[in-house]
């Protein structure tokens, strides 16, 4: 009787450990009981010099590759660590989700180099990681040094496929960006990486998100490759109320384009991590709308149901659009976001935010729902983020899509041929596309236009262009009031059918 007893405790115990999984519902329920309780603060432990330091110094403390976590593993991935320094001010706990356990992965001055930053072992050996990055062999199979994600400060992230550089970000969530009584940001507090197999090709990340007003857990399964993406899986929980839930946001950065031409003198005809909001609407209309760096704060929105797609996009690929050796604005990836499931109604949120130079992200896109539960209720968002240098693979052939949007005075030929500047303002946009490609070049193609109370159109006009094998349509409007921005849209048609996305853009004020 007794050795029954003990083989069925046998038993039971390797049921418990075969059945045992980590998995999303477990931050779930950390995340519901925060939301049931007051928030609080996480509080600085770091010392003045450290809090103090310049961007300069805090790139000086890197982390030793030779200790990379998982290195010396028969795992294709490797994970290394942040410091904390400057405004990375808080720690970020980060575990080990193994086989059987959860452990934590224990912070130590040794991780690191310090370089020439002098300080105090004893004022560190308790400090702790603000973050961490993930490699891979991403453009060389015998190399395991490729970084494919980064996740540092706040509830911000990159990602990047191959042959691909740094340049916007996506967040966890975003509360109030844009409004009066100012943006909340919300910060992954803890994090759970799932250790991989050797023959795994992708990364688990769980994430717990915490925030004044909301909490949240989040499943991360990245897919490294030519284009890398993230399936998300999000269950938000809110404390209170919040006056804008931002959904999925991407974060980016806008500073001058050919829509926009610089006001100085610069050899870069553009600066950008991206050039434009694309979206695919439930109703299957495609939107693209080129960005603007506009003097004023500004706020475009997009009431939508049931989206199907938007993102902030890197359509000129071109080295020449950007003639930068260093910053590589011409492999920064374009961000898109594939919800999973039905989101129902909402809008589409576009905000661009005045900035001087190019070290500013001033350009946020996020999907904000119509209604939100009470507080202390389950919403769940998933969806997959597209990192990728392939913008055409996101459109259906048969939709052309806005290759350039160029901007310029308008002007009128005279008799001698002179052109006269007349005060308009004249954009010229070419639609390219696969479909069209092949449509014959005396196609009768005609455009739609419509413009707000705030501008009168004098041209619009539609031909063939012979070296991107599609059309290129010129609308030059006059606008009444400069301290006003002004609506635009335009679209190309055949017949009763439609041929390209829809051009929307918004002509700052004071311009």
């Amino acid at each position: 009787m007794k050795m029954r007893w003990v083989g069925a405790a046998v038993l039971l115990a390797l049921y418990a450990n075969n059945s045992w999984a980590f998995n999303l519902n477990d931050v779930a329920k950390e995340a519901k009981t925060l939301a049931g309780k007051s928030f609080e603060a996480p509080k600085s432990n770091l010392p003045s010099q450290f809090r103090e330091m310049k961007f300069a110094d805090y790139q000086q403390i890197q982390f030793n590759h030779d200790k990379a976590y998982w290195g010396k593993l028969r795992t294709p991935f490797k994970l290394e660590f942040y410091h904390q320094g400057m405004y990375f001010d808080t720690p970020v706990k980060i575990n080990e989700v193994a086989a059987n356990a959860v452990h934590e992965i224990k912070y130590s001055p040794d991780y690191f180099n310090f370089g020439n930053v002098k300080h105090d072992a004893d004022a560190v050996k308790n400090l702790g990681f603000a973050g961490f990055k993930v490699l891979y062999p991403l453009n060389s199979r015998d190399k395991k040094d490729d970084e494919i994600t980064s996740f540092l400060g706040a509830s911000y992230f990159r990602v990047i496929g191959a042959d691909q550089v740094y340049g916007l970000s996506a967040r966890g969530l975003a509360i109030d960006t844009a409004l009066p009584s100012g943006e909340e940001f919300p910060r992954f507090k803890e994090f759970w990486i799932q250790r991989p197999k050797p023959q795994d090709k992708q990364l688990v990340i769980y994430a717990l998100l915490d925030s004044p007003r909301a909490t949240g857990a989040y499943r991360f399964t990245v897919h490294p490759g030519k284009e890398t993406t993230v399936d998300v899986q999000s269950k938000v929980y809110l404390r209170d109320k919040v006056g804008k839930l931002g959904v999925a946001p991407l974060t980016s950065m806008f500073l001058f384009g050919a829509n926009q031409p610089s006001t100085v003198t610069n050899f870069r005809p553009e600066l950008h991590d991206s050039d434009g909001l694309s979206i695919h609407s439930g109703n299957g209309e495609w939107i693209w709308r080129p960005l603007n760096n506009p003097r004023h704060l500004a706020v475009s929105t997009y009431t939508i149901e049931s989206p199907k797609g938007f993102g902030l996009l890197q359509r000129g690929r071109d080295f020449s659009h950007y003639q930068d050796l260093d910053d590589r604005y011409d492999m920064r990836p374009s961000g898109w976001v594939e919800p999973q499931g039905d989101w129902g109604k909402g809008r589409i949120e576009l905000v661009e935010i005045p900035t001087a130079d190019e070290t500013n992200d001033n350009i946020v896109a996020f999907w904000t729902p119509e209604n939100l539960p009470d507080p202390g209720k389950e919403m769940n968002f998933n969806y997959r983020l597209h990192f990728t240098r392939d913008e055409s693979q996101l459109h259906s052939d048969e939709t052309a899509w806005v290759k350039n949007t160029l901007r310029s005075a308008g002007d009128v030929r005279q008799s001698n041929l002179v052109r006269q500047p007349d005060g308009s303002v004249a954009f010229t946009i070419d639609f390219v596309g696969k479909a069209m490609s092949e449509m014959p070049d005396n196609s009768q193609v005609a455009p739609q236009v419509s413009v707000g109370d705030n501008g009168e159109v004098v041209e619009q006009s539609v031909r063939y262009n012979p070296v991107t094998k599609g059309w290129r349509l010129v609308l030059r409007l006059r606008v009444k009031d400069n301290k006003q921005p002004t609506e635009m849209r335009a679209a190309l048609v055949s017949g009763d059918k439609t041929l390209t996305e829809t051009w929307s853009y918004q002509l700052p004020a004071n311009e």
